[in-house]
C-alpha cells in the first residue's frame, strides 16, 4: 500500500530578510523556523531544506541498511548514520556524503561496507536524489 506525507511552509517576506515554518503535518511533530540565512549562513536555531533532506536521507538509508543486513542474516544491533547535504548559493546542493558505523555481529569490514554500498544504492531516498553525487564511508565499530 502506497503512503503518501505531507508537510507545509508558510513563508513571509522577501528572501533575504523573509522567514518561513515547516509544519510536519502527517506526523503532527510540530514546527521549525526556516530563513535564507540560516540555510546559506548560520543555523542560528532554525533550519533549512538540507538539514530536512538530510535527516530523510540518514533515516532512509539506515533503514535499508538494516533490512539488507537482517536479510543477510546479519540482523545489526544499532547503526549510527549521518548525513552532509552541502549547498552552494547559487550552485545548489553540491553533493551529499553518509558516514555510517554499525554494530553487527558475524560480519567483517568487507561485508559492511558492500551491504553500506547496496544500501546507498537502493535506499529510496538515494534514488530520488540521484542527480547528486553520493558518497559513502562505512565502519564497524
Amino acid at each position: 500500500m502506497a503512503t503518501t506525507r505531507t508537510a507545509h511552509t508558510v513563508w513571509q517576506g522577501n528572501l533575504a530578510q523573509g522567514q518561513g515554518t515547516v509544519t510536519f503535518d502527517s506526523s503532527g511533530i510540530g514546527e521549525q523556523p526556516v530563513s535564507w540565512p540560516s540555510r546559506a549562513e548560520q543555523a542560528n536555531g532554525k533550519t533549512s531544506p538540507e538539514e530536512l533532506i538530510a535527516a530523510a536521507h540518514s533515516s532512509c538509508f539506515s533503514m535499508a541498511l538494516s533490512h539488507g543486513l537482517t536479510q543477510a542474516g546479519n540482523p545489526p544491533t544499532q547503526l549510527t548514520t549521518q548525513a552532509d547535504v552541502t549547498f552552494q548559493p547559487g550552485t545548489g546542493i553540491t553533493g551529499i556524503h553518509l558516514t555510517v558505523e554499525g554494530t553487527v555481529e558475524g560480519l567483517d569490514e568487507a561485508g559492511f561496507t558492500a551491504a553500506a554500498e547496496d544500501a546507498k544504492k537502493n535506499c529510496p531516498v538515494s534514488q530520488a536524489l540521484a542527480g547528486t553525487e553520493i558518497t559513502l564511508s562505512a565502519k564497524l565499530a
